[in-house]
């Protein structure tokens, strides 16, 4: 409880929450996007959440931190810099010079194909994050893409859990992904 005359903090899952954006209906018809654009601009906000996932024992343990695209990058990007590793783009199908090794799974709305740059990712200990977790495909894919490149991935972070669509039942049957959710709805 505060004391008179002063307000408690509001935590962190308070935080994120105030500074989501609700889009109806994209990237198609009745799909509710979760816009994390009022976050990212927030720098107090976004300080917070980076300063979460750094705290993390699977974060700054971790040789790179792995961002999906696109919103991932920014959060990989940041992390990265806060526990002193590098960063590792997992990006659309085409979109890296090779050598790649990819992997096709389904979305929540349809399918798609992601990949990673072989080379990089040899005996590296990985730490993975994304802006939301839905249904879990484009995690369970990247884990298994990161796998496969040579990581070992040491965790996965999230801004926000959607709860209602166990994509976290997805992930944790992966005994090497622990997942830290900073928000779950």
């Amino acid at each position: 409880m505060s004391s008179p005359g002063t307000e408690a903090s509001p935590s962190l899952a308070e935080i994120i929450r105030a500074q989501l954006r609700d889009v109806p209906d994209f990237p198609q018809p009745g799909v509710l996007f979760k816009d994390i654009a009022p976050l990212l601009a927030d720098a107090a906000a976004f300080n917070a959440c980076i300063d979460a996932f750094a705290d993390l024992p699977a974060a700054y343990e971790a040789d790179l931190v792995a961002g999906v695209e696109a919103r991932g990058f920014v959060v990989a990007a940041a992390l990265a810099r806060a526990v002193d590793a590098g960063v590792v783009p997992v990006r659309k199908a085409g979109k890296l010079p090779p050598p790649t090794v990819s992997a096709s799974y389904q979305l929540e709305y349809g399918s798609a194909e992601i990949e990673v740059p072989l080379g990089l990712l040899e005996g590296k200990r990985v730490y993975l994050v994304d802006d939301v977790l839905a249904t879990g495909g484009t995690l369970a894919a990247t884990i298994e893409l990161l796998s496969r490149a040579g990581a070992e991935v040491t965790g996965v972070g999230v801004l926000i859990e959607l709860s209602f669509l166990d994509g976290r039942s997805r992930i944790t049957g992966d005994e090497h992904a622990e997942l830290t959710a900073l928000l779950t709805i």
